[in-house]
């Protein structure tokens, strides 16, 4: 079974201009993902966790892609064989916007089979719960 790249694509009820907002300022990203992203210094932690990580915005085209790189171990700056490459594309759909999110890089990092299946699994079950939190979320920003 391929596990190379996490795939989603869900409708939001929002016009991409907000979507874009939600999906790059922090104070956004810390409603719906639950993470303090500091863009700025290059680090992105999740809450509670205690778990903080290098994070590279790649590109920023308002309000059409946002990419970035975040990287597994932390400490370590995000490369291509060291990190996943995160990539959200908008487009404007049905009154509201069509979000495409792909992440990239399982294969990439050189994990065995059993821990490249279980960081899968963990991405994919995480992306599921925090883009349907950021579709409620951002319909009402």
């Amino acid at each position: 079974m391929e596990r190379g790249t996490v795939e989603r694509e869900i409708h939001i009820e929002a016009t991409p201009e907000v979507v874009f907002e939600v999906i790059t300022q922090p104070e956004h990203l810390a409603v719906w993902w639950g993470v303090d992203a500091r863009f700025d210094d290059g680090t992105m932690s999740w809450r509670g966790s205690g778990t903080v990580v290098r994070v590279q915005v790649v590109e920023a085209v308002a309000p059409k892609r946002f990419v970035f790189r975040w990287c597994q171990p932390e400490g370590e700056a995000p490369t291509p064989a060291n990190s996943f490459l995160v990539t959200f594309e908008l487009s404007p759909a049905a009154g509201g916007t069509t979000l495409r999110l792909t992440e990239e890089g399982f294969r990439e990092v050189g994990w065995e089979a059993a821990v490249l299946e279980e960081n899968y699994r963990s991405h994919s079950i995480g992306w599921d719960k925090h883009l349907a939190e950021l579709r409620t979320y951002a319909a009402r920003s």
